[in-house]
């Protein structure tokens, strides 16, 4: 009798402590349960293509340059009637066409320092920027389609007016914006396609900069997984 007592004794404690095992896995796996949840997923790098980059940037920067091509010859004849140069005004009292010669930056920024300070200046940013943008592209992701378009815009309206400068010493400016007034006018200084392709370049970088990371920011650890790992 005392040996059978001693044998389901034994029974219930080598039971109890199955369970107890069992509890301590079942444990275990609770509080690691809550860990995989809150963990930030890794995202795989996938660089974009740079045969794409090179087709953009050489397709806007042939664009601007043949514009410039073209206003150097259609826009630079004497106008009999008017006597002064030729103008085509393609929305009236708002928008023309009209040659003229920067030697400055955009909207002839520093246009006014001497000649032997000016244009190893320009050059000297103009390439520092080519090789900045080349490089930047081969870190971002494809899926990062503003700067995938952003970056070899710029590069190619770079690549426009700095061709421009090495052959001209200055840039062709032709496109112009006004505002006509009762008494005053209103001018928005000349400029050229090269610079529209850098300021949608800039604007389109600028959306990825303000609001990418936003989007792409890895969520934090829960506050309430340690008390799920501590139950």
């Amino acid at each position: 009798m005392r040996e059978e007592l001693s044998g389901a004794d034994h029974g219930r404690g080598h039971g109890q402590g199955h369970a107890g095992l069992y509890r301590e896995d079942v444990s275990d796996e609770e509080r690691s349960e809550p860990q995989s949840d809150v963990s930030v997923p890794s995202h795989r790098h996938d660089p974009p293509s740079y045969v794409f980059f090179a087709v953009v940037a050489f397709v806007s920067a042939a664009l601007d340059l043949g514009s410039k091509e073209w206003a150097s010859y259609a826009l630079t004849d004497y106008d009999t009637v008017r006597s002064a140069q030729r103008t085509i005004t393609v929305i009236p009292n708002l928008f023309d066409l009209q040659y003229a010669q920067n030697p400055g930056g955009a909207w002839s920024m520093l246009r006014s320092l001497p000649e032997i300070y000016r244009r190893p200046f320009f050059l000297f940013v103009s390439t520092a920027a080519s090789v900045f943008i080349t490089n930047v592209y081969g870190k971002i992701d494809k899926r990062d389609w503003a700067m995938k378009w952003g970056l070899p815009l710029a590069l190619g309206g770079a690549i426009g007016n700095l061709v421009d400068r090495i052959r001209h010493g200055f840039v062709v400016d032709f496109l112009h914006v006004f505002v006509k007034r009762p008494g005053r006018d209103l001018h928005w200084p000349t400029f050229n396609v090269a610079d529209i392709w850098i300021v949608v370049g800039v604007v389109l970088m600028g959306l990825t900069l303000f609001f990418g990371r936003r989007k792409d920011e890895p969520a934090k650890p829960a506050e309430a997984a340690p008390e799920a790992g501590a139950s």
